[in-house]
């Protein structure tokens, strides 16, 4: 039987395929809900995270005044743009797990809006009385954040385009769009929208916030005074492991379960949400879905610092070294008994020291259920999507933790180890001597410092908007590092790593 092609109109027919069970949205859409959340970036994370919250919330507990309206502001969000208009804005989620594959169908995006059609809509939409959210995924590059001086990049061009009021109308970066519909709301008397990071960036709240703040402080200092009294940024960690959608996963979709779906999403079954209740003109109810809505923003930061340090610094523990080595996929790498122990012990001895306690958490029990998760065969995550913006990941994932080992003289050789292969990875070439892209906002330049720098890692690290001077100053990381960069460079990635496994 051919597959169903996925519509509003074929949910009762895909409901009822008995093929799969396969659970479809009942509430209503289009007209008969509100649109409160705008949400800006709808890739496989959204999709598979907070829109799936909120879909939850739709089903089960008759929120209808919290739909979601997606927007993409990049030309490479034309895809999204068509793939989910073609089907309703309709998608299927599909978990994998050695259990095996569920799918279900999730309807809480109820429109979508591409920015370089109609850069207004976007404006208007987002100060729509309606809109009382709006959620980012816009990758960590996307907050012109330099990680160096906590400032914003007010020099880069496109920030330098959005800052001229004669662009108000036509704002190219994520900030533009806030600012301009905040002053709309301003000057017609409603409450700030809040805006809410879904990012893994560690205080993403808080960072988000001091980015607004200090691009509107350069427009409308007024402006930003109202933001700073009555915005709301909640501070969030966000956690399940998406990869990129194959050619593969929609056919299995098709063949398996029988729904044809322009651009479903594949994940695990494990999905988490802290979240600081600090929100400017109110929320659904978040922890209805399953998330952890705390008050204090303590409380965020110590579980972000756990699944940063420990997921995200493993994850790129795994991608630049593994890619190095030839490895595709993240089960490949924790198959292999030499990098599964390096991560493991990379966790316990080097990570781990560096974490605070939180009440109820066991640190070796995550850790035990991170090393199950990126050892599912059955999600097939990519290598190059963990590897892709790593100039906005290792500064947030990686250097912490070296920086904390300096300052108490703690172990770090596997932590410099896994920079070491970034800075290897970035020639493009692996050991075997083929070529890669490296997607990256900062690309040219960090390609250029990598080969001019060799095995030397002073090029790489004299970025001052990415590295310290805690760590171009410490002999004993560069001493640590440049072993390792030599030893890569000389012996290839695997080999090298046997001096880092005990």
């Amino acid at each position: 039987m051919a597959p169903i092609k996925l519509s509003s109109k074929n949910l009762s027919q895909i409901s009822a395929t008995g093929k799969s069970q396969v659970k479809v949205p009942t509430y209503q859409r289009g007209g008969a809900v509100k649109e409160g959340i705008v949400h800006v970036g709808v890739g496989g994370f959204h999709r598979a995270h907070l829109a799936v919250y909120v879909d939850q919330l739709m089903q089960n507990h008759g929120v209808t005044d919290y739909a979601i309206c997606g927007v993409g502001l990049q030309p490479f969000d034309a895809a999204m743009r068509d793939a989910l208009g073609s089907q309703d804005h309709l998608y299927t989620v599909i978990e994998r797990s050695a259990k095996g594959s569920f799918a279900n169908v999730v309807g809480s995006i109820n429109s979508y809006l591409f920015a370089p059609d109609d850069r207004e809509a976007v404006i208007a939409k987002m100060a729509h009385p309606d809109t009382h959210i709006v959620s980012l995924t816009i990758t960590e590059s996307g907050y012109y954040y330099n990680e160096n001086t906590h400032e914003l990049q007010s020099e880069h061009p496109d920030i330098q385009h959005d800052l001229d009021p004669a662009n108000e109308k036509t704002p190219r970066t994520t900030f533009g769009f806030l600012y301009a519909a905040l002053a709309r709301r301003h000057q017609q008397g409603l409450k700030p929208f809040t805006v809410l990071s879904c990012d893994n960036m560690q205080k993403n709240g808080s960072i988000t916030r001091h980015m607004l703040e200090s691009f509107a402080r350069l427009r409308n200092p007024d402006l930003a005074k109202w933001i700073s009294e009555k915005g709301g940024f909640p501070n969030a960690m966000v956690d399940r492991i998406t990869p990129q959608t194959s050619p593969n996963d929609k056919k299995a979709l098709a063949d398996d379960i029988g729904i044809e779906d322009a651009w479903p999403v594949v994940t695990e079954p494990f999905m988490q949400w802290v979240l600081e209740d600090q929100f400017a003109d109110g929320r659904p109810p978040f922890e209805k879905a399953g998330a952890q809505v705390v008050k204090n923003v303590h409380d965020v930061e110590q579980f972000e610092m756990h699944k940063l340090r420990l997921l995200n610094g493993s994850h790129s523990a795994i991608g630049y070294a593994g890619q190095m080595a030839g490895f595709e996929y993240v089960h490949e790498v924790m198959e292999n008994p030499l990098y599964n122990r390096f991560i493991w012990q990379m966790m316990q001895e080097e990570v781990k020291p560096l974490l605070p306690e939180i009440p109820g958490v066991n640190i070796d029990e995550y850790s035990k259920t991170l090393m199950e998760r990126f050892s599912n065969p059955t999600i097939m995550d990519q290598l190059p999507r963990i590897c892709l913006n790593a100039s906005g990941k290792i500064p947030q994932f990686i250097m912490p933790s070296i920086a904390e080992s300096i300052w108490v003289t703690g172990p770090f050789r596997r932590l410099c180890f896994v920079a070491a292969a970034w800075f290897r990875y970035l020639n493009g070439v692996d050991d075997n001597g083929k070529t890669f892209n490296i997607e990256d906002p900062m690309c040219e330049e960090l390609q250029a410092k990598a080969q001019a720098g060799g095995t030397n890692p002073a090029e790489l690290l004299s970025i001052k908007n990415l590295f310290g001077d805690d760590l171009r100053n410490d002999k004993r990381f560069i001493q640590e590092i440049t072993a390792a960069m030599e030893g890569i460079a000389r012996d290839g990635v695997m080999k090298t790593m046997r001096n880092y496994v005990d």
